[in-house]
């Protein structure tokens, strides 16, 4: 039993954190396609595509690679980095609520 209860833990761990993650590039892909002065249509698959950036390797840097090259000019890399953070602070809050 305690195994399956670590388990099961586990595996509602990674799907909160998979939540936040899309969450979190949802929001960042709507910040970016603001910046990016992108209409609605344009916006919406641009906000898929960021989503999707985050599928090429484990961690948060692909879809910092993919936001800072898109943004190249518009944005420096620790602006990005800063806004990253806040929009996964905003998903956690949420997620909780």
């Amino acid at each position: 039993e305690r195994k399956d209860a670590f388990e099961n833990k586990f595996i509602n761990d990674q799907q909160i954190e998979f939540k936040l993650e899309a969450l979190r590039n949802k929001m960042l892909g709507a910040w970016a396609a603001k910046l990016l002065g992108l209409s609605s249509d344009k916006a919406e698959d641009y906000i898929k595509e960021v989503v999707r950036s985050d599928f090429q390797e484990a961690g948060d840097e692909d879809v910092f690679r993919k936001l800072r090259d898109d943004l190249e000019g518009l944005v420096e890399e620790g602006v990005l980095r800063k806004k990253m953070n806040e929009c996964y602070e905003e998903a956690r809050a949420q997620l909780k609520s």
